[in-house]
């Protein structure tokens, strides 16, 4: 009797488990993402806008770094011309995602049936135009504590752009990302971009823009190590072979940037915007690196200096880093 019993709990246990996974995974799949309607704006494109659109876009949140080709024949995989915007790279398990992720065509020829209000809720809360979740891929977390005149400006340039006409592949995550990925998109929290003079502070929001912690935090199946913010060694297998890693940006002085000036941070990123640079050729398996030399060196050297006060904040974490190791 008491056996009986034992097994009948056993039994109703599973069948309420079973019920509740299903549950979990039903709300999951139907009822997220939920950050709201995209809203009823129309964004005025002005000459300021656009300016300030694609300076963001091209040098700071360099949105056309991943949704152009780049030609990783050369030094930093610059963009290749008439490529601008046309979207189809592809992210996928080789590379450590969970999944295969494709960066979308941001021309008008595929944004033309899009609203403005459906953009700035893909770009701030990564969610598309029919509710499905995007991957942070595209740094949405980051966008969607930026200033909204900001997102503005980058809506106004995308609509210049020059239409290409390219068709995307859609996205294909791996289980359990296919669920995992409707937990992540958040309602944004825009902020204001904060006054210059405040150069730390500043510093932080083009950080932010930047979204440079992504790259140069160290993740494990997608989750940031634990005390590593910043310490450098994400890894990246480079389209030619070969592995390049993040640098450390910390301000540790033997292993990051704590030695470092402000000015030679600056000249780090402005040695690619001199007239004589040209990309160098690169052949299978030889050093290269994913950070978009090309696209961060036209950034205004008073927004690199704002973020070099800022990394000078941060906590240091010890963390030698091998930057490449070929085949």
């Amino acid at each position: 009797m008491i056996k009986q019993k034992i097994k009948s709990g056993v039994k109703c246990f599973v069948l309420f488990l079973i019920v509740a996974i299903i549950g979990i995974l039903s709300y999951v799949s139907f009822a997220l993402p939920d950050v709201g309607e995209p809203e009823d704006i129309k964004v005025e494109i002005t000459p300021t806008r656009i300016e300030r659109g694609s300076y963001l876009a091209n040098s700071v949140a360099s949105c056309t770094d991943c949704h152009s080709e780049r030609d990783w024949n050369k030094f930093a995989g610059p963009l290749v011309e008439g490529s601008i915007g046309k979207g189809g790279e592809e992210f996928n398990q080789e590379f450590g995602f969970p999944g295969k992720f494709y960066a979308k065509n941001i021309t008008p020829f595929a944004l033309k049936n899009w609203t403005d209000g459906e953009i700035l809720r893909a770009v701030a809360a990564g969610v598309n135009k029919d509710g499905k979740a995007l991957f942070p891929l595209m740094p949405h977390p980051n966008f969607g504590k930026l200033d909204r005149e900001d997102l503005y400006s980058i809506i106004a340039y995308l609509r210049t752009l020059v239409p290409i006409e390219n068709v995307v592949p859609e996205s294909d995550p791996d289980f359990p990302m296919n669920f995992i990925i409707n937990t992540i998109p958040q309602k944004p929290a825009f902020t204001k971009i904060p006054d210059p003079a405040d150069q730390v502070k500043y510093g932080a929001y083009m950080f932010t823009a930047a979204s440079c912690g992504d790259c140069h935090t160290k993740k494990i199946d997608g989750t940031p190590v634990e005390g590593m913010h910043l310490a450098g060694g994400f890894e990246f297998q480079m389209p030619r072979g070969g592995t390049a890693r993040s640098a450390n940006i910390t301000p540790d002085k033997e292993t990051g940037i704590g030695s470092w000036t402000e000015e030679a941070f600056v000249q780090r990123f402005k040695i690619y915007s001199d007239s004589a640079y040209k990309p160098i050729e690169v052949k299978d398996g030889e050093f290269n690196t994913i950070m978009p030399w090309t696209r961060y060196t036209t950034m205004k050297t008073e927004d690199l200096k704002a973020i070099y006060a800022y990394l000078r904040t941060v906590k240091p974490v010890k963390n030698q880093v091998t930057k490449f190791s070929g085949e």
